[in-house]
């Protein structure tokens, strides 16, 4: 059985992009009869809680998604220390001193716009007493040469992320465990075989599958889809203030909002309200539009301009 996942990051309310998102996931894996699973990411100390874990929780279930299990990144603590400890086996990990400054100051652009990791530290080794005992931020040497990771949607995902980001980050300096890893190495103890997501996370695939396959672990499928935007075309996202469940519920149904995104993702032609399990009924990627959508809120309504 094919098993998908939604991995929304709990660092505040679900937002249209957010909805968005969740709805072509339940969408893919309700189409195929596959098992979807909800991992709630709340691995950033700083911006997570479990208060928004449970906001996050009820905001997906007043939009009427349900999941055939729920868990959070945090419960698989075990497991990110088993894939830092095989990677330690392999001779991948060293510490980096490289500060953010000195990254940018190197000049070499990502194709994300942030800024290559330049391998000054790639000659370090871990202290003798193991990663474990390092105070430093912890990276993987990755394999140069060109991944194509399997794209159901058409594009190409081929890329050399050694040339195009440099090695990755996989544990933090706070002692978390880093988004790449963390990812790669939950979807595996998951069984995920779908990866439905936006296309903002297109670029950092390859990063992933050589992530993957340095943990000898399966590579699945992925289907990138649009993206939300806002009028000056930066994506729909909590960073920059997009709108939330709790503000639009005070103006607006769940099946209206449902309607709206149904058709500014081109399922509907009108955005007359409905629900995912009305979606369903006929659902197919090839009726998902593919061109991003600009969003506008005004303070009282969203709308497609």
């Amino acid at each position: 059985m094919d098993v998908g996942r939604f991995a929304p990051s709990t660092t505040g309310s679900a937002h249209p992009g957010t909805l968005l998102a969740a709805l072509l996931c339940w969408l893919d894996a309700r189409s195929r009869a596959a098992r979807l699973v909800l991992r709630l990411e709340d691995l950033d100390p700083q911006r997570s809680s479990p208060a928004r874990v449970e906001a996050m929780l009820e905001e997906l279930s007043w939009f009427g998604l349900e999941f055939d299990a729920v868990g959070r990144q945090s419960d698989y603590a075990a497991e990110h220390e088993q894939a830092l400890d095989s990677l330690a086996e392999r001779g991948l990990l060293y510490p980096c001193r490289c500060s953010r400054t000195e990254i940018r100051a190197a000049g070499e652009r990502t194709p994300d716009g942030g800024f290559r990791y330049p391998g000054s530290c790639r000659d370090r080794s871990l202290p003798k007493a193991g990663w474990r005992h390092c105070d430093e931020p912890l990276r993987m040497r990755l394999e140069p040469g060109v991944v194509s990771p399997p794209e159901e949607g058409g594009g190409s995902l081929a890329q050399d992320p050694h040339a195009a980001y440099g090695d990755p980050v996989v544990r933090r300096r706070d002692g978390a465990v880093a988004y790449h890893l963390a990812s790669v190495t939950d979807d595996r103890a998951a069984g995920v075989t779908r990866v439905v997501r936006g296309r903002d996370l297109a670029a950092t695939t390859a990063t992933q599958v050589r992530l993957l396959e340095a943990l000898d672990a399966p590579i699945p499928i992925h289907r990138h889809h649009l993206l939300l935007l806002e009028p000056r075309g930066d994506k729909l996202a909590k960073f920059h203030g997009a709108v939330g469940v709790p503000e639009l519920r005070e103006t607006t149904s769940a099946g209206a909002l449902c309607g709206l995104l149904a058709m500014a993702c081109g399922l509907r032609d009108r955005s007359d309200a409905t629900s995912p399990s009305e979606l369903l009924g006929d659902f197919a990627w090839e009726c998902v539009a593919e061109r991003d959508r600009v969003m506008v809120w005004d303070g009282r309504a969203l709308t497609l301009p």
